[in-house]
């Protein structure tokens, strides 16, 4: 007789037969520096818009930095889906 959590386990492999899958070493430290490097890239990016924003703001430019604020939401949207599409590709590889 299987337990709830095996039978739980099993409808959730059905569901996702590649999330059962695990990954090697090597993946593994490439989504690691694929995280590193992106989490970087908008570091970067942030500093200058808030810098940007900060500076309009001084200025009483309040349309201005509100574009800006705008703009670092789209950038921020930007990169993750650019991450996560990087970490697709490599979880979809087999090692």
């Amino acid at each position: 007789m299987k337990t709830a959590l095996e039978i739980a386990m099993e409808k959730l492999a059905a569901m996702d037969p590649d999330g059962a899958r695990t990954l090697s070493a090597g993946q593994k430290a490439e989504l690691a520096e694929i995280d590193s490097k992106f989490k970087a890239k908008w570091a970067e990016r942030e500093i200058f818009l808030q810098r940007k924003m900060k500076e309009l703001l001084q200025a009483g430019d309040w349309q201005q930095a509100e574009l800006v604020q705008e703009e670092m939401r789209r950038e921020k949207l930007s990169l993750d889906r650019d991450r996560e599409e990087a970490r697709a590709r490599v979880r979809s590889r087999e090692e």
